[in-house]
C-alpha cells in the first residue's frame, strides 16, 4: 500500500512540474517568410512604428491607431528569447518588441503574405 501511495504521489509531483513548464514558454514568436518577418502562428506580416521608442520599448500608438494597428501580444507563459522581447504597455498590456521596437500588424493585411501596411503615412515598415 506504501508502495501505492508513494507511486501516486510521484505521478502527481510530476505532472504539478509538467504543467508549470508547459505554461512558461521561451519562444520566438516571429519567424522571415519571404523576406519579412512574420508571426510564428498565423504566419501574417509584422510592423514597426518610426514614432515608437527602443531600449526601452515605448508604443506611441494609442486610441484610434490601435485599430488599425493592433499590438503584437503575447501568449500567457511566453517570455523573450534572442531578438524579441515584451514589454508593458502604458495601458498596462503587454506586447511584443523586436529589437526594441514595438511589433504590430496591420489590420488591411488579411492573408499570409499581404503587406498592405508597408510605408503607411511613411512611419510605417514591415519588418525585414
Amino acid at each position: 500500500m506504501k508502495r501505492v501511495r508513494l507511486a501516486a504521489a510521484s505521478l502527481t509531483i510530476a505532472l504539478a512540474l509538467l504543467a508549470g513548464c508547459a505554461s512558461d514558454r521561451v519562444v520566438a514568436p516571429g519567424e522571415m517568410r519571404g523576406g519579412m518577418m512574420t508571426d510564428w502562428y498565423s504566419h501574417k506580416t509584422l510592423y514597426t512604428f518610426d514614432r515608437d521608442t527602443a531600449n526601452p520599448p515605448v508604443s506611441n500608438c494609442t486610441g484610434e491607431c490601435l485599430v488599425r494597428w493592433p499590438p503584437f501580444r503575447p501568449a500567457e507563459g511566453e517570455r523573450s528569447r534572442g531578438d524579441w522581447t515584451t514589454f508593458k504597455r502604458a495601458d498596462g498590456s503587454m506586447q511584443w518588441a523586436y529589437q526594441g521596437k514595438p511589433v504590430y500588424f496591420f489590420a488591411g493585411d488579411q492573408k499570409t503574405g499581404d503587406k498592405a501596411g508597408d510605408g503607411v503615412n511613411g512611419v510605417w515598415r514591415v519588418i525585414k
